[in-house]
């Protein structure tokens, strides 16, 4: 869990050196300015904005009872907070895995992706999609007419 958490804790860091020089200087909204976008770097690529991850194999197990897509995403990813972003609340009805916490998930985005770790790479019902659009999503997860 803690893995998760290094890139906004760096970037939280760095802000913060880079605003407390521009602070010495005396430019203080610069400073603040430069502190507020590192902050909203970390929020973004923090645990906090994904629902919780599980691995590939229990998303899997998961799906095949409930029905819902498992959605391949990893940290960094614009395409990945897009569709996050873009789905709401709804994103928490998806099983999500980050390939690069799961070898499993890794696996099966190479082999949907022609071995390539091509992500957001949603699989619904056994057949994989890359980087969908979160509307079309959003329709999968609605029950059927």
């Amino acid at each position: 869990m803690m893995r998760a958490w290094i890139l906004p804790m760096l970037l939280v860091l760095s802000g913060s050196f880079v605003a407390a020089g521009l602070l010495l200087r005396g430019s203080t909204g610069a400073a603040v300015a430069l502190l507020l976008v590192f902050l909203l770097l970390a929020g973004v690529n923090s645990p906090l904005i994904f629902p919780r991850s599980i691995g590939a194999l229990e998303a899997q197990r998961r799906s095949a009872v409930d029905g819902r897509p498992v959605v391949f995403w990893r940290p960094g990813c614009v395409y990945c907070l897009r569709l996050r972003i873009r789905l709401g609340r709804s994103a928490r009805r998806l099983h999500w895995v980050d390939i690069w916490r799961d070898a499993d998930g890794a696996a099966v985005v190479r082999a949907a992706n022609d071995g390539n770790e091509t992500v957001p790479t949603l699989v619904v019902a056994g057949r994989p999609y890359v980087n969908p659009d979160p509307a079309w999503v959003r329709e999968q997860l609605s029950p059927p007419a």
